[in-house]
């Protein structure tokens, strides 16, 4: 078993084949690639996942900027019932070269990182870049953590989530402050 799995749609870029002026990449999934991407993501059903990317070339390697949009259903975190929700999400991510060996600082040499700047580079290996990943990933950043239907909480279905501690730890407190185990 290899440790790389096939992408599930097809996005890849060759930078060595890419336009100085760039090109477009659209991404429409069909019923098989969405009931994979629901898979890899774990959730219920991916009705619909289209993105559209410009892909252009920069110091060797690739900027890609667009939209993603996805329409996906998940459990609810409260009751698993389904819950729709709707992503949509700007892309824009650069791809750079790994650096070498040969080219690697000197020691003790001054390198400059803008700590302020969230968008580092992603490094790539080789002469083509899978761009499916970073859709996959951007969509997973996207999807709500705790699904939820509307007005539905933990109170409503009679669990408490009041402040009095339970568990081990609660009842050696208990114990510890002579209080005794009332159980």
């Amino acid at each position: 078993m290899s440790g790389v799995s096939e992408p599930i749609f097809d996005a890849v870029v060759r930078i060595d084949r890419l336009p100085a002026g760039g090109r477009s990449l659209t991404v429409d999934a069909n019923e098989a690639e969405r009931a994979a991407i629901a898979q890899a993501m774990q959730i219920i059903s991916v009705e619909h996942f289209s993105a559209s990317l410009s892909v252009v070339p920069l110091r060797g390697g690739l900027r890609a900027q667009g939209h993603l949009k996805a329409r996906v259903t998940q459990a609810s975190v409260v009751s698993f019932e389904p819950v729709a929700e709707t992503v949509e999400e700007e892309i824009d991510r650069v791809f750079l070269p790994a650096p070498r060996e040969g080219q690697a600082p000197a020691p003790g040499a001054e390198i400059y990182i803008d700590l302020e700047n969230d968008d580092f580079p992603d490094h790539i290996d080789g002469p083509e870049v899978d761009l499916s990943a970073l859709l996959l990933e951007t969509l997973a950043l996207a999807l709500d953590p705790y699904p939820r239907l509307p007005g539905e909480s933990l109170e409503g279905l009679g669990i408490s989530t009041g402040d009095a501690e339970e568990g081990p730890f609660a009842k050696l407190a208990r114990l510890k402050d002579g209080n005794g185990d009332k159980d």
